[in-house]
């Protein structure tokens, strides 16, 4: 399993997230608290980011497949990167599956960026035919990896391709409703803890076609982050962070405002 984040507010240098908070990003890719399988994220790690004077140009990745805390350059890149909108993963790889560099989240296509945590349940023999049998050869190209994480992310872009007035939002729950049409037919289980981004909002799943569904939180307008919402596995510090309930989707747009709907 895989961490989370993601943050959407006033700009923000990439270490005061990635590094300050007690309960860090690095401090859960070694000692994570909410884990529902695996013990470490030691398997690649990656950050995205949009640019402050140009949001609406394509964002920034950089990725390892080092242990997040092996990385000799990213705490100083991390001083010099500010965002109002950033994502970042460190991961457990499922086993079987390479800790390649195409591997690694985020995965990013054009404005979208998107992170994962969650697995299908013996993806190369149940669902990695059918999903890519429902895919345009535009999302279907895009796929640089293996993961079931961005077979699950070509399958939201796919959507957003199909009909290119939909919001990112419903692109999410379409996606989502497929896999477990698709689980229910191949008799397979999966988890989607999901975090996308086109740099202007936030959208975010909680979602398990079985138990146990992974932890997600939300916070806003925090006295450390004011004029901010972040989105995490687990709460970064002491406050009052909203657990995300089972089978959900939470909305963050510029204003700020936490849109929860049931799935």
């Amino acid at each position: 399993m895989c961490r989370l984040l993601g943050y959407l507010g006033a700009p923000m240098q990439l270490d005061r997230l990635l590094y300050k908070p007690e309960h860090s990003l690095i401090v859960q890719s070694y000692q994570p608290k909410e884990m529902t399988s695996g013990l470490l994220n030691a398997d690649g790690f990656g950050v995205g980011w949009y640019h402050l004077q140009r949001p609406d140009s394509e964002p920034f990745t950089y990725k390892n497949t080092l242990p997040v805390w092996n990385d000799a350059n990213l705490a100083s890149l991390s001083r010099y990167v500010e965002s109002s909108c950033i994502l970042a993963n460190v991961r457990s790889a499922t086993p079987g599956i390479p800790t390649d560099l195409s591997n690694c989240q985020p995965f990013q296509h054009r404005a979208i960026l998107g992170i994962h945590n969650g697995f299908i349940a013996n993806f190369r023999q149940t669902l990695y035919r059918p999903i890519r049998e429902r895919l345009s050869d535009t999302t279907y190209q895009a796929i640089q990896g293996n993961t079931d994480s961005e077979h699950i992310f070509a399958l939201i872009l796919h959507e957003l391709e199909a009909a290119p007035t939909v919001s990112l939002t419903e692109a999410l729950r379409r996606a989502l409703s497929i896999l477990s049409k698709l689980g229910r037919q191949y008799g397979t289980g999966f988890s989607a803890n999901v975090i996308l981004s086109d740099g202007q909002q936030l959208v975010a799943s909680r979602f398990a076609s079985r138990p146990p569904t992974p932890s997600l939180y939300w916070l806003r307008d925090d006295v450390l982050m004011p004029d901010a919402v972040l989105i995490a596995s687990e709460p970064l510090f002491e406050s009052n962070w909203v657990p995300f309930p089972d089978a959900s989707l939470v909305t963050v747009g510029r204003d700020l405002e936490v849109r929860v709907e049931a799935l």
